[in-house]
């Protein structure tokens, strides 16, 4: 098995990144909603992996962390498609949509 090959046994949600930033940084979920303009249950589903981070939300958390949106976007993205690739039916509809698109 190549190294790079790996993926993790369940794919890493953004708001765990976040959490552990905001823990680092000594920060609290309160505060920094506050300071985003976020009510504190919706900051606390983003870092729970209940929501996923929007361009908006992840702006948001640039600003006011100094981390690029991007950054933000991207992992839920990565997320996103990892979650993706477990769903058995949907890859079974890919492997399908390949044989056909195959003989075109």
């Amino acid at each position: 098995m190549i190294a790079n090959n790996l993926t993790p046994h369940e794919p890493t949600h953004p708001g765990e990144i976040l959490r552990e930033e905001i823990e680092y940084r000594g920060i609290s979920q309160t505060r920094l909603a506050n300071e985003i303009g976020l009510k504190v249950s919706l900051l606390n589903e983003l870092i729970n992996g209940k929501r996923d981070f929007t361009i908006e939300y992840a702006l948001m958390i640039e600003a006011a962390l100094g981390i690029d949106a991007d950054f933000w976007i991207n992992l839920q993205n990565n997320y996103n498609k990892a979650r993706a690739k477990r769903d058995k039916s949907l890859m079974a509809r890919l492997a399908n949509i390949r044989r056909v698109a195959a003989v075109l």
